[in-house]
């Protein structure tokens, strides 16, 4: 997840992900280490003003009153980065990504690189079959 050049990435979660960090601050803290801005994007706003007032994040943009795909695309062009990262859950996460330009990595994969720490929840709950066993 490093940025080449330190700070030409600009790195932008679905709230579902970023939910699934056991200390969200601590994400925060060392992603504006190596991105220029951090921020949020979900399509419930008021869900991610919410949580961002609950765990009292210093972010950068959040989705305001628009849906992800249009967030994606309006923080894409206001940001002069060279990398825009997309950390997500789903596949529509991904297809939002991929048709607004940005690289699409999955929660899993984006905390393993940057040593960040997951729920306990998030890793008993991966995946669908691990959604369906502890169903039962």
């Amino acid at each position: 997840m490093n940025s080449p050049t330190g700070t030409e990435t600009t790195l932008g979660f679905e709230l579902a992900a970023f939910k699934a960090f056991d200390r969200p601050n601590e994400v925060v803290a060392d992603a504006r280490t190596w991105s220029r801005y951090v921020g949020l994007i979900a399509t419930d706003t008021d869900a991610v003003t919410s949580y961002v007032q609950t765990h009292e994040l210093n972010l950068d943009f959040l989705p305001g009153d628009r849906d992800k795909w249009l967030a994606l695309e309006e923080i894409r062009e206001k940001t002069n980065t060279d990398r825009h990262v997309f950390v997500g859950l789903a596949s529509d996460d991904r297809m939002a990504a991929e048709h607004t330009g940005w690289e699409f990595v999955p929660v899993e994969e984006a905390a393993e690189k940057a040593g960040w720490a997951l729920t306990d929840h998030t890793t008993r709950n991966s995946g669908f079959l691990g959604r369906i066993r502890d169903w039962f």
